[in-house]
């Protein structure tokens, strides 16, 4: 597995804490987000990072909000809704994306990745986020 810094890693967290996901910089290639016997695969062409709209980036809010909902309930799936319906109202009509809303996200991201990974709408998310910078 490839880690952000170009090594390579198991894939687990910090001493002590749980698995974490994270996403370096993803330019003209590919990139698969799995676990669980579940991998998913997103092929990102490396488009600039103004390209990425805070509409585009909604969109893909609202597909991974509705993607949780085939998901059991629970403690940590209740936070992530939040989370993500937090960000869906800080975007909807905006011109721009906030200052510090996507490193928001992607942080909700690594924090629930256990929950999210076999969630293509996740991987999708990522990828913009990655696109963003973020």
């Amino acid at each position: 597995m490839a880690t952000e810094n170009g090594g390579t890693g198991t894939g687990t967290g910090a001493a002590g804490q749980e698995p974490a996901v994270r996403i370096g910089e993803v330019t003209g290639s590919a990139f698969s987000i799995g676990g669980s016997n579940h991998t998913n695969t997103v092929h990102h062409g490396g488009a600039a990072a103004d390209t990425v709209g805070p509409q585009e980036l909604l969109d893909a809010v609202l597909e991974l909000r509705a993607a949780l909902v085939r998901l059991p309930r629970g403690a940590d799936r209740t936070a992530l809704d939040a989370e993500l319906d937090g960000v869906a109202e800080g975007l909807e009509g905006a011109a721009d994306i906030r200052p510090g809303l996507a490193p928001r996200l992607r942080g909700a991201l690594e924090r629930w990745a256990p929950l999210v990974e076999s969630v293509s709408a996740a991987t999708a998310l990522a990828g913009l986020l990655t696109t963003l910078g973020a």
